[in-house]
């Protein structure tokens, strides 16, 4: 059906109310955003649903998520009647909608008579995939964009272990839903009746309590917390989200006494009035902190995105300035911590084991090589680190540490299998406190580890490519790279092309080709003669191509120099 036929449907269609036929008649004479809305349904995949709020097929509203529920539905009833009655957990972050989308949820899985167990309110993402593990749910969804602009909401599955949804499910289930008529095809229940009927169990605080109990037990050393926890000042912000309630307050019973809260961004609110996005990988996300910072003389600030698995710092230098640390910086730091606080504690585990992505800094390579850690990469993503965290637990030798990827996600302990904001702004505090009983920032402390272990830098560049013909844009770029690979990159030769579609790296003098460790991930990876690494991927959640450069140099300078170089290489022959 053409994008046309597609919205005359539903424009004509009974299931829609006043309202939203309104917001489609209001775009009758604009056919690219009726395009936009009607070329192609929302894609799933095994980060389930992402998209800008509105009606259409390519847009999240109750029909979509309704859809994609009676197919999560339909991929669980396939599991067989014991997986139906484990039931679903179900959450939701504070976007615009997201309370509506989750009671929609909710209402599918009780007409399918599948148990729902509901957050009554938003919750941070770890806890979901926590309740996930703790109730034995055989499945868990979250309704959430992470930390996309305000327009957009999303849907994401999670499978029994806690972990985003594999890929063969996530595929039996993109089949399920594209089979389901979106407006007829969904079972549902009336909500209070599923209440009354224990259908839908409304879960609360006793979540949260036992949350927190596994969340603190992550604590390596309380001690320093006695030593500095009435001291070391600390600015947090939720960025209008999920972390507001649970973060100051496992901060504060960790010890630490000086918790200060940006009053403005502690407000719930999914439009995201303070921020022109809730990403804390965005600086100029935390100029409210900053100045509360000045204000309170702070050396710290920690923020954590709308549904609380990403979290961002910024730190005061030795000028006096607040600068902040990258996702790859503070994944150092942490690493280097819990090796160091564990072996003063006595529980560095025999065979400890550090995760990371094939795009994040390989500073965490040479941390683990001087502490005798065995290192695991995967790709970028966190179900594929929660893959190799759960063959760890099957082979019962190695214990990992830490799994982090540069986006600014991080995971420590066995009690999810998700990205946790939550756990890790308590240890970025507790890393404060050892730093602080020292008269070291984490700025210094990082600067330290400069010094021992070399300057490496990282740098991201995200070539945006919106509109309907981006995904087109994106997916010839890489098909044009794979024929025509880069002989050079910024001046500098290109020695090998790994292809990590294919599994193979083929070296550029004689063209040799060699098998990789990791196959099936749609990334080229250009190994530079200068030990650079030049890796590009499209994104999996948002229309844009991510370039990514890693290096290390003799100083901070060259390391500048030649990120810069190499950025500015991104740019033009990816617009070529």
């Amino acid at each position: 059906m053409s994008y046309m036929a597609e919205y005359e449907k539903w424009c004509a269609s009974n299931a829609l109310n006043e309202e939203e036929r309104a917001e489609l008649l209001a775009v009758k004479d604009d056919e690219t955003e009726i395009e936009s809305r009607f070329f192609a349904p929302l894609s799933f995949g095994t980060a389930g649903l992402r998209g800008v709020l509105g009606m259409g097929i390519n847009r999240m509203n109750v029909y979509t998520v309704r859809q994609a529920t009676q197919g999560i539905a339909d991929m669980i009833k396939q599991q067989g009647k014991k997986a139906m009655k484990r039931g679903v957990a179900v959450c939701m972050d504070s976007r615009i909608m997201s309370d509506v989308f989750a009671r929609e949820v909710a209402c599918v899985l009780a007409g399918n008579k599948i148990p729902v167990f509901l957050f009554e309110s938003l919750r941070p993402t770890p806890e979901l995939s926590f309740a996930i593990r703790a109730l034995q749910c055989i499945a868990g969804i979250n309704i959430t964009a992470s930390h996309n602009p305000k327009e957009y909401n999303g849907y994401k599955v999670y499978w029994e272990d806690g972990a985003q949804l594999p890929p063969d499910h996530a595929q039996v289930a993109a089949d399920a839903i594209s089979e389901t008529d979106i407006f007829t095809g969904a079972k549902r229940m009336d909500f209070d009746k599923a209440v009354k009927k224990g259908k839908i169990v409304l879960m609360g605080e006793e979540v949260d309590e036992a949350f927190m109990v596994h969340v603190l037990a992550q604590s390596i050393r309380p001690d320093l917390i006695e030593q500095a926890g009435k001291e070391l000042k600390i600015v947090y912000t939720p960025f209008h989200g999920t972390g507001y309630k649970l973060v100051p307050e496992v901060l504060s019973r960790l010890g630490f006494e000086q918790i200060v809260c940006v009053p403005e961004q502690m407000v719930i609110d999914g439009s995201f009035p303070t921020v022109k996005s809730p990403n804390p990988e965005n600086t100029e996300s935390f100029a409210l902190a900053i100045e509360l910072a000045k204000k309170e003389n702070s050396s710290l600030v920690i923020g954590t995105d709308p549904d609380a698995d990403r979290v961002g710092i910024v730190v005061r230098n030795k000028s006096g300035e607040y600068v902040a640390l990258s996702g790859n910086q503070v994944g150092v730091l942490l690493l280097d911590y819990i090796i160091r606080a564990r072996r003063e504690a006595g529980t560095l585990p025999e065979y400890p084991a550090a995760l990371k992505t094939i795009v994040t800094s390989e500073m965490v390579r040479a941390v683990c090589e001087k502490n005798g850690v065995k290192l695991y990469e995967t790709f970028t993503g966190f179900k594929f680190l929660a893959e190799q965290i759960k063959a760890l637990e099957d082979e019962g030798k190695y214990r990992f540490l830490l799994a982090y990827e540069e986006s600014y996600g991080y995971l420590v302990g066995d009690f999810c299998r998700d990205k946790d904001a939550v756990t890790a702004s308590m240890l970025i505090a507790e890393m404060a406190a050892y730093y602080h009983t020292k008269n070291m920032t984490l700025y210094e402390a990082m600067e330290s580890l400069y010094e021992t272990y070399g300057y490496y830098g990282e740098r991201t560049e995200n070539l945006v490519m919106p509109g309907v013909d981006g995904l087109k844009k994106m997916k010839q770029l890489m098909a044009d790279l794979r024929e025509n690979p880069p002989k050079e990159i910024a001046g500098v030769r290109v020695v090998r092309v790994r292809d990590y579609l294919s599994g193979e790296a083929r070296k550029t003098e004689d063209s040799s080709i060699e098998k990789l460790g990791l196959s099936g991930s749609n990334v080229l990876y250009f190994d530079m003669e200068d030990g650079a690494s030049f890796i590009i991927r499209p994104s999996g959640t948002e229309p844009k191509v991510k370039v990514y450069v890693l290096l290390c140099a003799d100083s901070r300078e060259e390391v500048q120099t030649r990120l810069s170089a190499y950025a500015k290489a991104a740019g033009e022959f990816c617009a070529e």
